[in-house]
């Protein structure tokens, strides 16, 4: 793993696209800083991050495009599946890579805060707890890319789909004032998901019994919840949605709140990535 990992780094050292990703990060940064901070003189860095949320929508698909993709337009990925490292070790591998870059510009965030001390009374504890926030969810957003990035020999699409995951779920307050929050529609609505589930299972493993089961006692489980507690589907489109918005679980940080149930959202949400980036590759591999 560490031999992966030294390779991955130093490609990003070694091109362009690595000194990019920082610079973007941190020009962003500091035009933020320099209109909130030195020219509001607001105290709070926590509000500056607030704000620079929406930059993992660029910089997290240029950076993660080519992590697996590459490989596979390349077939330098069956020289990786050759070599003496299990699936995960090359992926956990390729992925600390990228939080390695990612945490060049988050150390230099660091300082940030003891410059506005200069100034005036900054509160450190909540400064750097929305910075820990920030860090995390960046790692969750480049887990994201990584999986998109395994499922495709294209970096354009790649980079498409990224963008795309990481909009929605950037968007996922407005997206979910769309759905009704009745009961019936909310049935309804899980219904559908469970046929789409069911199409897709049809189209991973071509047997249609299988799909047919999961399909008829999935309805059949969702009418039945309706019938004996119609009010536990009241506004369960927003729950869910709000399970996958990644931006949501930031506010307590960005509000000077250790949130220890937001650390395990992230590290739950990078460990789903990773493993199922792990199952992507693998799949590759047996075939």
């Amino acid at each position: 793993m560490t031999a992966v990992y030294k390779r991955e780094l130093r490609s990003y050292l070694t091109s362009m696209v690595g000194y990019l990703f920082i610079f973007f990060i941190l020009l962003l940064t500091g035009i933020y800083f320099s209109a909130y901070q030195l020219g509001a003189a607001y105290p709070k860095f926590e509000y500056t991050l607030s704000a620079l949320t929406f930059v993992f929508l660029i910089s997290v698909p240029i950076l993660t495009m080519r992590v697996l993709a590459e490989e596979r337009k390349q077939k330098t990925d069956q020289l990786l599946l050759t070599a003496p490292v299990s699936v995960g070790q090359i992926v956990f591998g390729k992925y600390l890579a990228l939080v390695t870059i990612f945490a060049i510009p988050m150390l230099i965030m660091c300082f940030y805060p003891l410059l506005m001390s200069k100034f005036g009374t900054v509160s450190f504890a909540g400064a750097y707890t929305g910075i820990l926030g920030f860090f995390l969810l960046g790692c969750a957003n480049l887990a994201l890319g990584v999986f998109v990035s395994s499922l495709t020999e294209s970096q354009v699409i790649a980079a498409v789909l990224t963008f795309v995951f990481l909009f929605a779920f950037y968007m996922m307050n407005g997206i979910s004032s769309f759905f009704s929050e009745g009961a019936l529609s909310t049935c309804i609505t899980f219904g559908l998901l469970i046929f789409a589930a069911a199409l897709i299972i049809y189209t991973m493993i071509k047997n249609l019994l299988i799909s047919a089961v999961v399909c008829v006692v999935g309805e059949i489980i969702l009418a039945v919840v309706y019938i004996v507690n119609s009010s536990f589907f009241s506004g369960g489109i927003q729950k869910v949605l709000n399970i996958v918005n990644l931006s949501s679980h930031f506010d307590n940080f960005a509000n000077s709140i250790f949130d220890i149930k937001g650390i395990l959202y992230f590290l739950s949400v990078i460990a789903v990535c990773l493993f199922l980036t792990v199952q992507s590759v693998a799949k590759r591999r047996w075939n």
